[in-house]
């Protein structure tokens, strides 16, 4: 397979992989720790007061876990440029966790301060530590 073309769906597997590893955190760690009833009935937007330390944890462990899983497959698929690659989708997260606080603006500043700058860039240099270059025999 074409080096290029096998960097590029690196980067979109691992990726995508990630959104799946985020998505089941957040999905299920409410069954772990169950939200208030004020928040399951009118959402989160405005009602972050009522939610405790375990919740933003679990939305912190769901972002950092994602990209890590995620720049880690990038960085185990690629043929070449393993820290660029798992960089590079350490960036798409951080750009996607940047719009979401934008956009919905449901947390503490302190915690989108800590969430923003270590589950995400950090987290996809972790990946790339722990993914060693595969060894080709010719």
């Amino acid at each position: 397979m074409n080096s290029i073309l096998r960097n590029a769906l690196a980067v979109i597997a691992g990726f995508f992989i990630g959104c799946f590893v985020n998505g089941g955190i957040i999905s299920f760690y409410p069954s772990l720790f169950p939200l208030p009833e004020e928040v399951l009935a009118w959402g989160l937007v405005g009602n972050t007061h009522l939610l405790e330390l375990p919740h933003f944890i679990s939305i912190f462990l769901a972002h950092g876990l994602g990209t890590l899983v995620a720049a880690f497959l990038a960085a185990k698929i690629a043929v070449s440029k393993q820290l660029f690659l798992s960089m590079t989708v350490g960036v798409l997260f951080l750009l996607a966790g940047i719009a979401v606080n934008a956009w919905l603006n449901f947390s503490p500043l302190s915690f989108s301060i800590i969430d923003i700058t270590l589950a995400y860039i950090p987290m996809a240099w972790i990946g790339w530590k722990l993914a060693p270059p595969l060894k080709r025999k010719i």
